[in-house]
């Protein structure tokens, strides 16, 4: 499976070309929110998610069968988030997604009133 191909659809909202990357039964949990979706509701809480947004993917690795990417996406209004995501694959096509959405910001001010870590970039 070509994931650079599936995330260019994905943050393109392109439906026609996210479905075939998925098998027919397959199945993807947002485990954050605590919510499952078909492949077709999976396609419209993607595509008709309010506004515009792209991202890009900054790390990929193959562990078996399964596809672990992170990818930061952001919103034109300027608000961003990181997604990870564990693709599992059968007979080529996804059949099951797992993803962790989390929104971007600053460290909590506890952190910041403890001084301890720092900025990654």
């Amino acid at each position: 499976m070509d994931i650079q191909a599936f995330w260019a659809a994905v943050l393109g909202q392109d439906a026609d070309r996210i479905r075939p990357f998925f098998h027919p039964e397959a199945t993807v949990n947002w485990h954050c929110t605590n919510e499952q979706f078909t492949v077709e509701e999976y396609i419209r809480a993607n595509c008709e998610y309010p506004g515009q947004w792209d991202g890009r993917m900054e790390r990929v690795e193959q562990l078996g069968d399964v596809t672990v990417t992170a990818v930061k996406v952001f919103e034109a209004g300027g608000q961003s988030f990181h997604v990870v995501s564990f693709l599992r694959l059968a007979e080529g096509k996804i059949a099951q997604l797992d993803e962790y959405w989390g929104d971007d910001g600053p460290a909590p001010q506890w952190r910041r009133d403890k001084k301890i870590g720092k900025n990654i970039r």
